[in-house]
């Protein structure tokens, strides 16, 4: 997009190998990409920068597993603990292997029990952040159901260039009770997740992952003028990387419609959604 650098996703459900869905995201007129992948998926990462180069595509942000994040904060499972601290740390180092810029991260995982922020979790991610620094890796921390744990670390570490914000703005409202994340880390923002979705389905207010839809920007609640506005009072230049889902999460229809489409076309929509987005907050920085 002319002035405005698009990223999107790769899909574990858009039913194209990852190599083939880099190529079809260029031929869109996306200029990047970013992907999540599980530990022991190393030489899969190593084939997509391959694609990448050949196709003059930015691999811009790796997402790491969330395996064990939730132990890091628990001091009576220092063992699980400890393989969380490996995990994030192994991502931080392909990132640097890979020349990946930014490293994402979740920092808790769970909805039955609240995150607890303590120093044993501090010093646990502050291990993966010393890693980052001496590499040249920034980590973006995300906003999930964690968000005290995301309060915690922004705070410890607020001197750390290395650390700063992903903001996932249908996290915002599914998993923060559409509290306004940008106005409180908006300054420490490296990298963004947008996508839509329709907001907390239970009447009595229970959080649950299935309200995690990842629709299409404009197909869901969200007030994307609003979003544009404070995203673009940020300052934030960088990349702007959209993270949607083609399938509906269990027992939700909402993404059905995107299932019946063919991967092409699915795609020209979402570049369509991005560049609608993207010109809304251009517009809103030009003001």
């Amino acid at each position: 997009m002319h002035r405005q650098k698009l990223s999107l996703s790769l899909g574990g459900d858009f039913g194209v190998p990852l190599e083939e869905q880099i190529k079809l995201f260029k031929k869109t007129g996306f200029e990047a990409f970013t992907g999540h992948w599980g530990m022991g998926q190393d030489d899969s990462i190593e084939a997509c920068v391959k694609v990448a180069k050949e196709e003059g595509m930015i691999f811009n942000i790796l997402h790491a597993p969330w395996n064990y994040t939730d132990d890091m904060w628990n001091e009576n499972e220092r063992e699980l603990a400890k393989k969380g601290v490996e995990n994030l740390t192994h991502f931080v180092e392909l990132c640097a292997k890979f020349e990946i810029p930014i490293m994402v991260s979740h920092v808790y995982v769970g909805f039955d029990e609240p995150c607890v922020p303590d120093e044993f979790g501090l010093e646990n991610y502050g291990r993966v952040i010393e890693r980052a620094k001496e590499l040249g890796v920034k980590i973006a921390f995300e906003n999930t159901e964690g968000e005290n744990g995301l309060a915690a670390l922004l705070k410890e570490y607020k001197n750390e260039s290395t650390v700063g914000f992903c903001w996932d703005s249908g996290h915002e409202m599914c998993y923060n009770d559409s509290k306004d994340l940008l106005a409180l880390y908006g300054d420490r923002l490296f990298a963004t997740h947008i996508n839509d979705n329709l907001g907390v389905k239970d009447f009595g207010g229970r959080i649950f992952w299935h309200d995690d839809l990842h629709l299409l920007p404009f197909d869901g609640i969200a007030d994307w003028e609003h979003n544009a506005k404070r995203l673009a009072k940020t300052g934030f230049d960088d990349i702007i990387t959209f993270e949607l889902n083609k399938t509906s999460k269990p027992n939700r229809f909402e993404n059905e419609k995107y299932a019946k489409l063919p991967i092409e076309q699915y795609l020209a929509e979402a570049y369509c959604r991005a560049c609608r987005f993207a010109s809304m907050v251009m517009k809103e920085k030009s003001r």
